[in-house]
């Protein structure tokens, strides 16, 4: 029989694992404490338990951690790790080095049926959802650990197709009886997906970030297919409902395509579509998947874009590409070896 995980369990599901077992309602602390305070990897460890209430936990359950089963490191830095989640199926997370900061990009499901034509983990195609272990996984078990200051979900997969898994690994992420991270440490990549994107507002103080592209229906729905269902305008009606102070940061990403999003026109739709919010714009390079007719635009015209964006008021940068030459960069996580299998 396989055991169930602990780790990723809510301290509301700790107690009601004790709750069933008969322990005394206090070992739901301990147990917690040993998760995600002191690190240990077995049941073994918790040696604040009685040698029978670790047998009795032992028979039923595991930590569940384990380390990712590959490695590549870029020039820049960037590493990115590969995990194994069941048979024939796997994700990447990116580790990015900053002087600064160091930012770990995670994944929340195995591909993706969002099938955004610039990105190859839509051409991976869905192939199921992280949990909540899967996904705290991906930090716990990283070499760097504990040198990660900042997680960004923008790795493999929606989060908000996976969004109860999702606000599960907030909590114990931010939690004051689990990791006890600062929200603001966090970043959550969304196309929009409704109603979740509201769910996910109002349970969670991580900040947002919506993959934007365009300001034009039309174009947007060439770029991603779901704007038909999740239009853009009904997202920003959303998210106007709302309070985006200096305690919670809302972006917007955009690739730049060459000679497709970045004319003066794509300037003041953007200033028309996105007046009255408090935002900001990351302007990301486009980093070219085989068999698509998309270019990345040059140097010149994306600053050039982001002046004109500037001009009208609009706080913009544009992101650095890391770890391309290992397909780590933004778009191109997509574990050839499962697609290669």
């Amino acid at each position: 029989m396989q055991k169930e995980r602990l780790y990723g369990k809510t301290f509301n599901e700790i107690k009601e694992v004790v709750a069933s077992m008969g322990l005394p309602k206090f070992t739901a602390q301990q147990i917690s404490d040993w998760l995600y305070k002191k690190d240990v990897n077995s049941i073994a460890e918790m040696s604040n338990l009685s040698k029978a209430t670790r047998q009795l936990l032992e028979e039923r359950f595991e930590i569940g951690l384990y380390p990712p089963i590959s490695v590549s490191t870029s020039t820049d830095g960037t590493k990115k790790y590969l995990y194994s989640i069941g048979p024939g199926k796997y994700v990447e997370a990116a580790f990015i080095p900053e002087e600064t900061r160091n930012t770990l990009c995670i994944s929340s499901q195995v591909g993706c049926k969002m099938a955004c034509t610039f990105c190859m983990t839509g051409h991976q195609k869905f192939h199921g959802q992280l949990s909540v272990n899967e996904i705290l996984n991906q930090l716990r078990s990283l070499p760097e650990f504990r040198e990660v200051s900042n997680i960004v979900y923008m790795g493999m997969g929606e989060p908000m197709d996976n969004l109860q898994e999702v606000l599960k690994s907030l909590e114990i992420l931010t939690a004051d009886y689990a990791l006890a991270w600062s929200p603001k440490r966090i970043n959550v990549s969304t196309i929009g997906v409704l109603p979740e994107v509201e769910e996910f507002i109002q349970k969670s103080k991580a900040h947002l970030a919506i993959s934007l592209h365009s300001p034009f229906d039309d174009e947007r729905q060439q770029l991603m297919p779901m704007q038909k269902a999740f239009p853009i305008k009904q997202v920003l009606n959303i998210l106007r409902k709302y309070d985006w102070s200096s305690q919670r940061r809302l972006s917007f990403e955009y690739i730049v395509f060459d000679g497709l999003n970045h004319s003066e026109r794509h300037v003041k739709e953007l200033a028309r579509i996105l007046n009255g919010l408090k935002f900001r714009i990351n302007l990301i390079r486009f980093h070219q998947i085989p068999d698509s007719p998309l270019k990345s635009s040059d140097a010149d015209h994306i600053l050039l874009f982001q002046q004109q964006l500037k001009n009208k008021g609009i706080i913009t940068t544009i992101r650095a590409s890391r770890g391309q030459d290992i397909d780590a960069a933004c778009g191109l996580l997509s574990t050839k070896k499962l697609l290669s299998e």
